[in-house]
């Protein structure tokens, strides 16, 4: 069977270009993909998830298409210093200390926490998940290789990076982010070990261990730990290459760490990683910017449960899902109340109506063009997954389905065929599930309308016409369509 991205060729808006590009694999038929993971010290946050949860959209559509995906998002559990840059404690280690742990008991726990939530949100795992610390010695061989270039250079037992060494030499730092030297070194802020640099842009490889330094490793520059963007370079490569089709993460990361990145990686192979660079925009909430300092924040945790003060109820994970599925990727995404309330509602609408497509019956027409509504949902997600067209596709079929009571419209070739788009769409890409607490409330609800439903019929076999009427009209003044067709009685939301 022929692959269906040759049907659906795909076309991605690469942040390195800024343009809207063909997708075109390093090799024929395979992807490789790589995402930045978490930072291990704290439990994730919304930011974290939406990410993570457009990434997981992509890596579904891809093999859905027909690839051959390999998808690397490692875990950071060393060497991500408190502000981000050269300076400062590790996030871990300061976890570790204030709680008096073990790094690793840290590390434990988040990366636990950080699993069960995609889990949840029903992300699938990916392919590799490879850890900074699993991986010091080709972090090591990296620095190295870099220095032996004349791109870094040692200072007190750290290694830098040597920017305007590597611009001078036909390098582009900046290219990512389009900044340039001297916007970088106007911007710079005198920093813990700045004196060491000879450049402020220039950005550490490899950082010297303070003496109360707790997560430490031999190098052949004395006891230290790698800088926050090498384990990426590292990491990436070993698993996908030194060049490979994708490399993801939130917008945030554009710079300092990809641009990073891409200096390390030409740095040691001529090639900038990734083919394509993929950013997904950041979350807002009510309005306003996430900061645990102001209150304005909510875990995915405390979103499920309901133990808030900002959300008048607790959303399924699905519907969270779904909610950010509404939103391009690229896109700023504000949580409210009233906006996952409007998404519980098309949620529940559109698993209702597959509820009703899977006992629907085809009685022959023309009531619905499902061919070009099933090349419509394709070409929506291969315009650079543009899951909110997508999922107005989606809903011209709800109302065709609703409309249609049990009896479409359709031939039974069509039936099949608009069933066969709409799962995959629904259940395969969007990643929509029930959830276990729901799918106990949809059992229960199943039992109570079989029960309901064998009622009715007993007393139509009886000639009660009124009871069996009145069953019907009060089902439906609740938001319950009884659909009765040959194969029996069916309901729907």
């Amino acid at each position: 069977m022929e692959p269906l991205y040759n049907t659906y060729p795909v076309a991605i808006e690469n942040s390195l270009t800024g343009e809207k590009e063909a997708f075109i694999p390093v090799n024929a038929g395979a992807v490789g993909m790589y995402v930045c993971g978490p930072t291990v010290y704290s439990d994730v946050h919304l930011g974290n998830a939406r990410t993570f949860t457009s990434f997981d959209l992509i890596f579904r559509y891809l093999k859905h298409l027909g690839y051959k995906v390999r998808y690397v998002r490692n875990i950071t559990d060393v060497g991500h210093l408190e502000n981000d840059a050269d300076s400062g404690e590790d996030k871990i280690a300061k976890k570790a200390r204030l709680e008096q742990l073990e790094p690793m008991e840290i590390v434990q726990r988040y990366t636990v926490d950080f699993h069960n939530v995609m889990a949840r949100l029903g992300a699938l795992p990916p392919s590799i998940e490879p850890t900074a610390t699993g991986h010091i010695v080709e972090q090591i061989s990296m620095v190295q290789a870099i220095l032996d270039r004349g791109w870094a250079y040692e200072s007190n037992g750290s290694v830098y990076f040597d920017v305007e060494a590597y611009n001078k030499e036909g390098g582009d730092y900046g290219i990512l982010s389009g900044r340039k030297m001297d916007e970088l070194q106007a911007g710079s802020r005198a920093l813990d070990g700045q004196d060491e640099k000879r450049n402020p842009a220039d950005f550490a490889l490899w950082k010297k261990a303070s003496p109360a330094h707790i997560m430490r490793w031999p190098s052949p520059w004395g006891d230290g730990f790698p800088g926050w963007h090498l384990e990426c370079s590292a990491m990436s490569t070993k698993y996908l290459g030194e060049e490979f089709d994708i490399h993801g993460g939130g917008m945030d990361l554009k710079f300092p760490h990809h641009e990073c990145e891409i200096a390390q990686n030409k740095a040691c192979t001529n090639h900038g990683g990734a083919k394509y660079w993929m950013h997904a925009n950041m979350l807002t909430l009510n309005g306003k910017r996430m900061s645990k300092s102001t209150g304005n924040t909510i875990l995915p945790g405390e979103l499920f449960s309901g133990n808030n003060d900002l959300l008048a109820k607790a959303f399924s994970p699905s519907v969270v899902r779904f909610f950010m599925m509404q939103a391009h990727y690229s896109s700023v995404l504000d949580f409210s109340n009233e906006a996952l309330l409007a998404a519980e509602k098309g949620h529940d609408k559109l698993l209702s109506a597959w509820s009703s497509l899977e006992g629907a019956c085809a009685k022959g027409g023309q009531g619905f063009d499902v061919d070009t509504w099933k090349r419509k949902c394709y070409e929506a997600m291969s315009d650079n997954f543009n899951s909110p067209i997508l999922i107005a596709h989606l809903f011209e079929a709800v109302k065709f389905i609703n409309a249609g009571e049990g009896n479409l419209a359709i031939s039974p070739d069509e039936l099949t065929a608009l069933r066969n788009t709409f799962s995959a769409m629904v259940f395969d890409i969007l990643g929509l599930q029930g959830g276990s607490d729901s799918s106990a409330h949809k059992d229960a609800l199943d039992k109570a309308m079989d029960l309901v439903i064998e009622l009715r019929a007993q007393a139509r076999n009886n000639k009660d016409w009124s009871t069996a009427d009145l069953i019907r009209d009060q089902l439906k003044e609740a938001g319950i369509q009884l659909n009765d067709g040959p194969e029996g009685t069916s309901y729907s939301i």
